[in-house]
């Protein structure tokens, strides 16, 4: 992969900073920094080990097999995962030592049947729906599930270490959303704890609500975006305004420099035409590779943003599969193997993720965790690596999370 003529930069630097400025906005409780989709794209194994080198006590995977991925790779941490299906095969799960949401009746009895092969209790959290309407117990469930729960610790196949649930509003601090599933989460929490359950973590608060809501805290907020130095709530500040950096910066090189006359259609069905002659150049990057076609460009449409040469551009035409068009403007010196940043920090005046979201319709979560597998993964530390990221990629073809 070292001759893909692009890469994802991934400063882990910015991945600690981001996680000690989280536990700065939470202070009463631990951090659980949520690990899920490959680390949001960013690289799971270097992500994860980031984090906990920055104070980040917990972990957490949606999925099992992210779970299992961490404990091969030496990943001690306490450590949540939360999605599976039955016949999902939790006595591994119990045997790495990996705690298990439990968010359905039919859930608890797999978890205590693996518990038992295993031979050792699982730690569970029970998970309560307060109003996302997805995945947990219902109000109406939730008390004969405490209680099957209970007598399953009782007979040592489980210990209910937690409780938690998931914000619908949290991105819009002041809905009366949050306050209703705030109080639901609370009721929840007074039947768990006067039943006799001997708690470790309580858990509601995501990124948005570890950033906005300091009454939600509870004992374990949960960061995703904001690990990735990405703003959860962006209407009400950027990345710089709660103290994040973004980690992730998404770059290439230009493979064709050429000039063409005024009236040259540019890319499937010519969206774009060149108003006079110019300098177009080609980005090998496309919607294989994450680039979202929703963020193309038209005559009066601005596609994707783009920084070559310390200029912003954009994407010119439709995005295609495996590479995009800028117009370079009329006269452009830039040549082929020249860089252009996707987005990044935002430094500069360069784009970010952020600008991409706005541009495609979408939030920046999705820009980030949709940048494909064959695009390489580097991992640079700016507090102690200054190799140039292209260096790196070319030096060092096996960076750990460069193919996934």
């Amino acid at each position: 992969m070292s001759s893909f003529p692009a890469r994802a930069v991934v400063d882990l630097a910015a991945i600690r900073a981001n996680v000690r400025s989280l536990a700065a906005h939470a202070p009463t409780a631990q951090v659980l920094a949520v690990v899920k989709a490959d680390a949001y794209g960013h690289g799971l194994l270097p992500v994860a080990r980031a984090a906990v080198d920055a104070g980040a006590t917990w972990l957490g995977v949606a999925q099992l097999g992210e779970a299992l991925e961490l404990r091969a790779g030496g990943v001690a941490t306490r450590l949540l995962t939360w999605l599976y299906a039955p016949g999902a095969p939790l006595a591994q799960a119990v045997a790495a030592d990996v705690d298990l949401s439990v968010a359905a009746p039919w859930a608890l009895d797999e978890v205590v049947a693996a518990a038992r092969a295993v031979g050792r209790p699982a730690r569970v959290h029970l998970k309560v729906d307060t109003g996302l309407g997805r995945n947990g117990l219902t109000p109406a469930q939730f008390p004969d599930v405490l209680d099957a729960a209970l007598r399953a610790e009782a007979e040592g196949a489980v210990q209910v270490v937690g409780l938690w649930s998931h914000l619908a509003f949290a991105d819009e601090p002041d809905h009366p959303a949050v306050r209703a599933q705030a109080v639901v989460f609370a009721e929840a929490l007074a039947l768990v704890e006067g039943r006799g359950a001997r708690l470790e973590v309580r858990h509601l608060a995501n990124s948005a609500a570890t950033l906005t809501a300091p009454g939600l805290h509870y004992d374990l907020v949960r960061p995703g975006i904001a690990v990735y130095g990405l703003s959860p709530v962006p209407q009400l500040g950027g990345p710089a305004d709660f103290g994040l950096i973004p980690a992730m910066t998404l770059e290439a090189e230009l493979v064709t420099v050429k000039e063409v006359p005024a009236g040259q259609g540019v890319s499937y069905a010519h969206a774009y035409v060149t108003p006079g002659t110019t300098t177009l150049g080609v980005v090998p990057l496309g919607y294989a590779d994450g680039v979202p076609r929703h963020a193309s460009g038209s005559a009066d449409r601005p596609g994707g943003p783009l920084l070559v040469g310390g200029r912003r551009l954009s994407v010119a035409g439709r995005v295609c599969m495996d590479q995009v068009v800028v117009d370079l403007g009329p006269g452009a010196q830039d040549r082929a193997g020249d860089r252009v940043e996707l987005f990044g920090t935002g430094a500069g005046g360069g784009p970010t993720a952020q600008d991409w979201a706005d541009a495609a319709g979408t939030i920046s979560y999705e820009i980030v965790t949709r940048v494909g597998g064959r695009v390489p993964r580097v991992h640079v530390d700016s507090a102690g690596d200054k190799a140039s990221a292209r260096d790196k990629a070319v030096a060092e073809p096996q960076v750990e999370g460069a193919a996934r």
